[in-house]
């Protein structure tokens, strides 16, 4: 099957991207507004952009009538944010912030999940997620400005809390952290199945 962008639509386009670019670890981001109003979101288009400096990136697409998420308003009129990353115990939390809620709603007070002041950044971190990192705003890249059109948002990481229990010689344990990835539509995977493979 091939598939032209232009005639097949950016739906069915999204689907072939989400079904095949998997899996997506997600980003659980938190920011806060300038009116001190703080915000949770998942984002699975993420990943880390440079070690030297450590940089993360994710893409907030726009909102079906074009307009952008809160969390990218939040992050650029605060310059900061923070990734927490996704365990299974606390992803039904995690999905829930997925909704549209209207900009004056606390996600944290929605999930019951827990705020922590960042050290570093004006961005809450979450309590339950067992590594956190927090960023200054590094970069937003702009691709399009249509509905569901996305930015990349990258952020260099000033600080990280990682859980003692979870880390060993600056090594996370991938089965305590137990950490959760997206597939397409409603699907998520697990991280417990792994095998390793020497490099050449």
């Amino acid at each position: 099957m091939i598939i032209e962008p232009d005639s097949a639509g950016f739906p069915n386009v999204y689907k072939v991207m989400v079904g095949s670019i998997v899996p997506r670890p997600i980003a659980f981001v938190s920011t806060v507004s300038p009116a001190g109003i703080y915000n949770l979101a998942p984002f699975s288009f993420f990943t880390a952009a440079s070690m030297n400096p450590p940089v993360v990136c994710f893409c907030p697409l726009r909102k079906a009538d074009g307009h952008p998420k809160d969390t990218l308003n939040n992050i650029e009129r605060t310059g900061d944010f923070v990734v927490n990353i996704v365990s299974e115990e606390f992803i039904r939390q995690v999905n829930t912030t997925s909704a549209e809620f209207p900009p004056e709603v606390d996600e944290f007070q929605v999930t019951g999940l827990t705020p922590v002041p960042g050290d570093l950044v004006k961005s809450p971190r979450v309590k339950e997620s067992h590594v956190s990192m927090e960023c200054r705003l590094f970069r937003i890249f702009e691709i399009s400005d249509k509905p569901s059109g996305g930015s990349i948002v990258t952020g260099e990481i000033v600080r990280l809390h990682v859980d003692d229990a979870y880390i060993d010689n600056y090594r996370i344990d991938p089965g305590k952290l137990n950490a959760v990835g997206r597939m397409a539509g409603a699907t998520y995977v697990r991280t417990a199945d792994r095998f390793d493979l020497t490099r050449p």
